[in-house]
């Protein structure tokens, strides 16, 4: 629809936003404690001085931005930041991850007065979304009070483009808001140009950042658990991937231990059930469990401790890619912290990053059938497995410069920094 006409239609339909969010909250999928913010009223003041919104939609989308947010509060110290998302996972990783200085809110929902209460609680003067995060009332109104707007690792699929391409007025006025546009690779790019936005430079956040933390201490403990055995962990896996994966592992070293951390860990009831059907003998984190020498499968069913794993870990199969319509997830992360790194084929979602790293050789990728005899040479030549670690690892860290480009350019659009006036 017109922009005009989406601004009436979601207008009209704001009065029954509280509903919708009750009762998206009874199902999980909302914060009860916090649905004001989702109607744009603040759950904090606003501090003093120049303020960047960042947002995000997910926990991807926010995780890839805190590198972004580390490097302004660390080169612009008078700076705050606002993190925003919509998703209670985002929500909660968010609060263990944003260093001092940044704060998160859930973003409010577009609708004009829900938006209208956010941005003049806030006012921005910078808004970065990440992303695909168009949301017209937002974008178009945060513009309309002065705040310049970029949008960054912008990704846009060929059929969201094409449907923009049916309201091409609306898409080029939506796109002229923002003052830079950094698309995350070629073809999104020459999309966004072709509606009527920007390629001002190349950048894709996920390409960027840090290997994740992980407490020292409880590595140290888990390892002394472990033992010489090795651990095969399948990173935010999927329904059927979790059975998938321990069989290939059991098969390749029956005395492997198997770390599953499901992608949303409240399918973690079904997905213990589901191995134990097998007659595994499982273990959960979130009960506090013990690693015991007889655990063949630990269900690290937490949030917030990927990193923990990924050091744990010998090999990682990375979950979303071998059932197909998920499209695969990071490759980075694990790559980050050296890991040997088996992806199903479906990696729609990161092809890119997943064809450079395989180019490299620092990624295997494998179907159903072919994952038990990827894991089996790994398992058998740890040291093979390792030289893929570190050539994955060199990978991740080559993006580090776009980071440094892309604050250049947002730098830019901030009020300059007041320099204190020295005593007499």
């Amino acid at each position: 629809m017109s922009l005009s006409l989406y601004r009436l239609a979601t207008t009209v339909l704001e009065p029954l936003a509280p509903l919708l969010l009750h009762s998206r909250a009874r199902k999980g999928k909302e914060d009860p404690a916090r649905l004001s913010e989702r109607l744009g009223r603040a759950g904090r003041g606003r501090p003093e001085g120049p303020l960047v919104w960042i947002h995000g939609a997910s926990v991807g989308e926010s995780l890839s931005a805190l590198p972004l947010i580390e490097l302004i509060l660390k080169r612009r110290p008078d700076v705050s930041v606002l993190a925003t998302s919509g998703t209670v996972a985002s929500a909660q990783l968010m609060a263990q991850r944003l260093p001092a200085g940044a704060v998160h809110q859930y973003a409010p929902i577009d609708a004009p007065a829900a938006v209208g209460r956010f941005l003049d609680h806030w006012r921005p003067d910078l808004g970065v979304l990440v992303e695909s995060e168009l949301w017209p009332n937002l974008v178009l109104q945060a513009k309309a009070r002065g705040a310049r707007l970029a949008l960054v690792s912008a990704r846009i699929t060929e059929h969201t483009a094409e449907g923009w391409a049916k309201r091409p007025a609306s898409a080029r006025r939506l796109l002229s808001a923002f003052d830079l546009m950094a698309p995350q690779d070629e073809a999104s790019a020459e999309r966004l140009v072709r509606l009527g936005g920007r390629d001002d430079l190349r950048v894709n956040l996920k390409l960027t950042g840090r290997p994740l933390d992980y407490n020292r201490a409880e590595f140290d403990r888990l390892s002394e658990a472990v033992g010489d055995r090795a651990v095969v962990l399948g990173a935010s896996t999927h329904p059927g991937e979790e059975v998938l994966i321990a069989g290939a592992a059991r098969a390749a070293d029956p005395s492997a231990l198997i770390v599953i951390a499901p992608r949303h860990p409240v399918r973690a009831e079904a997905v213990a059930d589901e191995l134990e059907g097998q007659g595994l003998n499982v273990a959960r984190r979130s009960r506090g469990e013990a690693l015991a020498p007889d655990t063949q499968v630990y269900l690290a069913d937490t949030l917030g401790e990927l990193g923990l794993f990924f050091a744990l870990a010998d090999v990682v199969v990375l979950g979303g890619g071998f059932f197909g319509g998920v499209g695969g997830h990071n490759p980075l992360e694990p790559a980050r912290q050296a890991k040997a790194v088996i992806a199903g084929p479906d990696m729609a979602n990161w092809r890119a990053i997943f064809e450079g790293m395989a180019a490299a050789d620092a990624v295997r990728l494998a179907d159903r059938d072919q994952l038990g005899a990827a894991l089996a040479a790994w398992l058998a030549d740890p040291e093979a497995a390792r030289a893929t670690g570190r050539r994955a690892e060199a990978y991740a860290t080559s993006a580090d410069a776009d980071l440094t480009r892309l604050w250049a350019r947002l730098e830019s659009l901030l009020p300059e920094a007041r320099i204190p006036e020295k005593g007499p």
